[in-house]
């Protein structure tokens, strides 16, 4: 009975089209600005020329919304210490997460263009989402200049240039909430924070990050795949060297 079931499940996802991939969608946190689907950018690049992306290594390293290098570093260093570098792969950095993060916030992620950002703005509970009047935009930038704010309090020194556990203890902070900000909690921020880094750590790298999927090949998921044909009869499990959305 079993095994007819089994015959019957595979039956189904090779007529239903399900293994050949034309199921697969679904959005990121936000538009894209400068960037298209065909993997071609048109922002600056660091070095003030233009350029396009590659499957290999995703979209262009531009800044489009932090334009003080200093704020970009402490974005970097922030996140790194959240998704850092280890025997099993690249960190934040080595992902292009801060880039993902910037290229986020000057779109419609960042400026909550999808949502009712209009009052009354009541402090709500936990379980109820988005309260706060400000952009991520600017929860983002008021974040970044509080790090370097309690960095050179406590410090003496701008966060690019602490130690990792002094950043780890400034961060740990941030998540209490014993840092003071303005029409947001600290908390919040860090939560935001957080959550971009792991998106830009496992989305398509035609979104700035995961550069070379290797966010992916960390967790062994395939990617976009155009079809599972081959591999669906397979009792085995199969590693799949993973597709981004630009190679298609």
């Amino acid at each position: 009975m079993s095994s007819e079931k089994d015959i019957s499940r595979r039956d189904f996802l090779k007529t239903t089209g399900i293994a050949a991939g034309t199921l697969v969608g679904g959005g990121l946190i936000g538009g894209l600005v400068g960037y298209n689907m065909s993997g071609k950018g048109t922002a600056t690049l660091e070095h003030g020329q233009h350029g396009t992306a590659t499957e290999e290594t995703g979209s262009p390293k531009a800044k489009m919304f932090f334009m003080n290098q200093r704020d970009f570093n402490i974005l970097a260093n922030a996140t790194e210490r959240i998704f850092p570098e280890d025997d099993l792969g690249p960190g934040a950095k080595g992902l292009d997460v801060p880039y993902f993060i910037d290229h986020q916030l000057a779109g419609q992620y960042g400026s909550n263009s999808k949502e009712y950002m209009h009052g009354p703005f009541g402090e709500g509970a936990p379980t109820q989402g988005y309260q706060s009047r400000l952009t991520r935009a600017e929860i983002f930038k008021q974040g970044v200049q509080r790090l370097e704010s309690e960095a050179q309090n406590r410090y003496k020194k701008s966060f690019n240039d602490i130690e990792a556990k002094q950043m780890d203890e400034i961060l740990t902070a941030f998540q209490k909430g014993d840092v003071q900000m303005s029409g947001v909690t600290s908390a919040f921020f860090f939560t935001l924070l957080r959550a971009a880094t792991l998106e830009g750590a496992y989305s398509d790298p035609i979104y700035g990050g995961n550069r070379n999927m290797d966010g992916w090949r960390m967790k062994g998921f395939p990617g976009h795949q155009m079809a599972y044909i081959t591999q669906i009869e397979e009792p085995k499990f199969q590693k799949i060297e993973p597709n981004s959305l630009g190679s298609h």
